[in-house]
């Protein structure tokens, strides 16, 4: 009796999957996933990123152990049917590490199908629309001078839009480094105000349309962190700055109050970061939430989902701008340029300089030039992986447990990091 992991239908040639493994390296210091899938055919493989940095572990085991044995022995070209078998198989559904496990493989499968057929991603999605996607890279500082200054060089290197993100006491300048206290005597006294920062807000961006040419779009990232008062309040005291956008205002357990603060808000909303859902990014896009949706594409599932939601975000009036930092492996960042070139809906993409070692590791990986991301015109993501490399660069367990534990507010409770 046939297994109901065996090929459920005739296909037209006889490649088959042959191994599925989840590789973790961290060559600039941070936790990168990345699943490989190999076939029958000698040297066909493909690469998917299913980086969730916080939690590797739990998305190496998934793949290894539970979700590689549903794909041996299957067809490639069935990518629809394989990532809907991962998904459905493990009965409650859904989630970053579920999701990332399921992109590792999306995105691989994709990577295959671009080989096979000898084209790039970008042209299996329909070609492209535009020749290089625009991006941003974050500037930060301890003072407005030191985040300024930092905002000068990039804009030196060609970058025409920057991320601002000055310190605060008690973490709240996410994004930059830690100050002292502005309240020594409090309960918890590395405590981090939401009104200081309210208050300073402001001033950053006042001194920066000041010192900065006009043509420089500047963006700040809220991090979930204020009420939906308090969401409004910052968006009209930063009005007449122009930001490109303000980024994650409210925590998602809120988000059902975006739309009356969008509504209120002169500044262009961006969120989605922390979306885990395909059905989360949706109804961010559909219920008039936000004006760029900023999914971190391998927490929703890959490439197939993601897009799909740059469909809606078309159809939609909501522009894209994929999550896109260090904790997004090369091959990630492959993947959302793809989707950026390819989708009329796209935005603004966020980007990272990723160091020597990282392209050691990852030979292809993409470097931006003149503030651009161009995808390689190499067949599937044209970024291949260099084992040895990798293994000179083990992973250890995130920071980032320890860091969030001591994002408090001045009266020791957790804050959202």
């Amino acid at each position: 009796m046939p297994s109901n992991f065996d090929q459920p239908w005739p296909v037209r040639d006889d490649i088959r999957i042959r191994a599925v493994k989840a590789i973790v390296t961290a060559p600039q210091g941070i936790p990168l996933v990345v699943v490989k899938i190999d076939t029958t055919e000698p040297g066909l493989y493909g690469l998917g990123c299913a980086t969730f940095t916080q939690r590797w572990k739990a998305v190496q085991t998934f793949v290894d152990e539970h979700l590689a044995r549903l794909l041996i022995g299957r067809y490639p070209g069935d990518i629809g049917d394989l990532t809907r078998l991962a998904g459905f198989s493990g009965y409650w559904r859904g989630g970053p590490v579920t999701n990332n496990a399921i992109s590792g493989i999306d995105q691989a499968l994709w990577d295959i199908a671009g080989k096979r057929a000898g084209m790039p991603v970008y042209e299996l999605l329909g070609g492209k629309v535009r020749a290089a996607a625009d991006t941003y890279l974050h500037a930060s500082g301890r003072t407005i001078e030191e985040a300024l200054d930092h905002a000068q060089k990039l804009v030196s290197q060609g970058q025409r839009h920057i991320r601002l993100q000055i310190s605060t006491p008690g973490g709240g300048g996410y994004g930059a480094p830690a100050v002292p206290t502005l309240y020594p005597d409090s309960p918890y006294h590395n405590g981090w105000s939401a009104r200081d920062y309210l208050r300073a807000t402001p001033e950053l961006f006042a001194e920066a349309r000041h010192v900065l040419p006009d043509n420089i779009e500047l963006l700040h990232d809220v991090h979930s962190r204020l009420t939906p008062k308090e969401a409004v309040l910052l968006a009209r005291s930063l009005e007449e700055y122009g930001l490109f956008f303000l980024e994650d205002v409210l925590p998602p357990e809120h988000w059902d109050r975006l739309p009356e603060v969008r509504a209120a808000s002169p500044v262009p909303l961006a969120v989605g970061e922390l979306t885990t859902s395909m059905g989360d990014a949706v109804r961010l896009v559909r219920d008039g939430g936000v004006d760029f949706i900023r999914s971190h594409v391998s927490d929703i599932g890959g490439l197939t989902p993601a897009r799909k939601l740059a469909d809606l975000a078309e159809l939609c009036g909501v522009r894209t701008a994929w999550h896109g930092p260090g904790d997004t492996s090369p091959i990630g960042a492959a993947a959302n340029v793809a989707l950026d070139v390819s989708s009329v809906a796209f935005g603004i993409q966020e980007g990272h300089l990723y160091d020597d070692a990282v392209h050691e590791v990852f030979p292809g990986t993409l470097r931006i030039e003149d503030g651009w991301l161009t995808p390689n015109d190499t067949p599937g993501w044209g970024i291949d992986i260099d084992l040895d490399a990798a293994a000179r660069y083990p992973a250890e367990l995130s920071g980032h447990d320890e860091w969030a534990a001591g994002v408090r507010r001045i009266d020791g409770a957790l804050e959202a990091p």
